[in-house]
C-alpha cells in the first residue's frame, strides 16, 4: 500500500488528517495482519508532498493577526472558525494553541526540509515536528534556526538541513510539485492518494480512510471525493 499525502505544515486540517490516518493505519493493519504476514507484504508506505496554502506570502511571512483578519474578515470571525477547528483537533487528540502563533509563514523552506527527509525515511517525524512546533508551541517557521531545530528534532542532520535550505534546485522542486498538485485539481489539503488509484480529499474520519485503503487494493482504478 502506497499512500501519498499532499499537505501544508501550517494547515490545521492536515494535522488532524495525519492523526486520523494514523488511527486508520492501526485499524487497517489489525484487519490485514494475517494477510500481510502470509504474503510477506511491507507495511503501508507514506510519502508527503508539498502544497502551499499561501504561496504568495513574502519569505519573511506576515503577522498572524494581519493574516487572519485578511483571510476571515476580522478577528471575531477568525476566532469562531478556529474554535471549530480546535474542537475537531481535540477529538483527534491535538491541543491546538492558535493563540501562541504570532507569525504566518511562507512554507516553501519547511517543505524543502520535508523533501530532504524522504532520503532518510524521516518524513513522517519531520512533518510531525513541524506540526508540533507551529500549532502546539507557536514557533516561527520563517526563522531559519527554528526550522533547522525542528527538522533536527524530527531526525534530520543539521548540516544537511542547512545545505537543503540553501539549495535553489530544491526550492524549485517544491514549486514544481506544488504546481503539479494544482494541475491535478488539488484545491485544498490534506489530499490523500492510495496506491495511485483512489483519492480522498479532506481530514476524513479513520473509517473512511480504511475503506479507501481497502478499495485501493482492487485492480481497477477507483476515484472518490469522499
Amino acid at each position: 500500500m502506497q499512500i501519498d499525502i499532499i499537505s501544508d505544515v501550517v494547515c490545521p486540517w492536515c494535522y488532524i488528517g495525519k492523526r486520523n490516518l494514523e488511527k486508520a493505519l492501526s485499524l487497517y493493519e489489525a484487519e490485514h495482519s494475517g494477510k500481510l504476514q502470509e504474503s510477506d507484504q511491507e507495511a503501508p508506505r507514506i510519502t508527503w508532498h508539498p502544497f502551499q496554502l499561501n504561496p504568495h506570502l513574502p519569505v519573511e511571512g506576515i503577522p498572524r493577526d494581519e493574516y487572519t483578519s485578511s483571510k476571515f474578515g476580522g478577528p471575531e470571525r477568525a476566532r469562531e472558525i478556529y474554535a471549530r477547528v480546535a474542537s475537531a483537533g481535540a477529538q483527534a487528540g491535538i491541543n491546538f494553541r492558535f493563540d501562541e502563533i504570532a507569525r504566518q509563514p511562507n512554507t516553501i523552506a519547511a517543505h524543502q526540509l520535508v523533501l530532504l527527509a524522504a532520503d532518510s525515511d524521516a518524513q513522517d517525524s519531520v512533518v510531525e515536528s513541524l506540526f508540533n512546533g507551529y500549532f502546539l508551541e507557536g514557533r516561527d517557521l520563517t526563522d531559519r534556526d527554528t526550522l533547522l531545530e525542528l527538522a533536527e528534532r524530527g531526525g534530520l542532520n543539521r548540516e544537511d538541513g542547512e545545505s537543503c535550505l540553501a539549495n535553489e534546485e530544491m526550492r524549485s522542486e517544491i514549486e514544481e510539485q506544488d504546481r503539479h498538485a494544482r494541475s491535478l485539481g488539488v484545491e485544498g489539503v490534506p489530499f490523500f492518494i492510495f496506491n495511485q488509484k483512489l483519492a480522498v480529499s479532506g481530514a476524513q474520519p479513520p473509517d473512511v480512510l480504511v475503506r479507501a485503503m481497502t478499495q485501493a487494493e482492487s485492480e481497477e482504478p477507483v476515484e472518490t471525493n469522499a
